[in-house]
């Protein structure tokens, strides 16, 4: 989705104002990554976004995605252990790949990037200094170079994050990193567990489900991960989430 111009720059002006409020006060770090992704997309002419984080062990995780098509996209590059995030994580530079069909650096994801639709992928690190926490990848249903605007765009929207993400809690320290990090991760992996149960209950996508958890999660001004493990263990009522109306979720890929 693009956003016609003349709301582009009160957009523009609306994201990094909310990143910069990450930087003063307590913030939920998943809806963080979310917020990212769908801010992508929604300032650039980009049709999915994804992105991964280190564990500080030299191995990077999917942290969060536009789709639930995208995040399966961006496990197979971690476990084909090619595609653009990683050569983006381990050099700390943006990769680029306005054509697909032409590509030849990642042969097993390329192929697979193709078969869900895309034609275009460019990368972009997480960085500050000399530090490189992850990568964000910009997926595209036709052939396109970016343009340095919107490059320029989605580097400083990734390099708030990243403060922000490198600034919590008031420490960069590289012990304590790991364990925020690795928090976030722990994080993850419980909303997956709360997307598949209230998509085995509710007979939903997990696109879906996920949206209902996050929309709820900010109208009940409550972090997501507390919500989605109230969902898991059965101490929150999955039945007024599954009743919401789906009249106003994002299309999906």
């Amino acid at each position: 989705m693009t956003t016609p111009p003349q709301g582009r720059e009160q957009l523009l002006v609306e994201t990094f104002v909310r990143l910069a409020d990450t930087l003063v006060a307590d913030y939920d770090v998943i809806d963080l990554f979310h917020q990212l992704c769908a801010d992508c997309i929604d300032l650039l002419a980009v049709d999915a976004a994804g992105l991964l984080i280190t564990d500080q062990r030299d191995s990077l995780q999917v942290v969060s995605a536009s789709t639930e098509a995208t995040h399966l996209l961006e496990l197979f590059q971690l476990q084909a252990d090619q595609g653009p995030c990683l050569d983006c994580f381990h050099t700390s530079a943006q990769v680029h790949a306005p054509e697909l069909r032409a590509e030849t650096r990642w042969p097993r994801f390329t192929a697979h990037a193709i078969e869900y639709g895309f034609a275009a992928v460019h990368a972009l690190p997480m960085r500050l200094r000399g530090l490189t926490i992850g990568a964000v990848n910009l997926f595209h249903r036709r052939a396109v170079a970016m343009t340095p605007d919107q490059l320029g765009v989605s580097q400083a929207l990734a390099d708030v994050a990243t403060i922000a993400i490198l600034t919590d809690r008031g420490t960069r320290e590289r012990d304590q990193l790991t364990e925020q990090l690795q928090a976030a991760l722990t994080s993850r992996v419980v909303i997956e567990q709360a997307k598949g149960v209230l998509g085995e209950r509710g007979t939903i996508g997990l696109d879906d489900a996920f949206s209902r958890m996050r929309d709820r999660a900010r109208a009940t001004n409550q972090r997501l991960t507390d919500l989605a493990r109230g969902v898991v263990d059965g101490t929150l009522d999955t039945d007024t989430l599954l009743r919401s109306s789906r009249s106003d979720r994002r299309p999906q890929d």
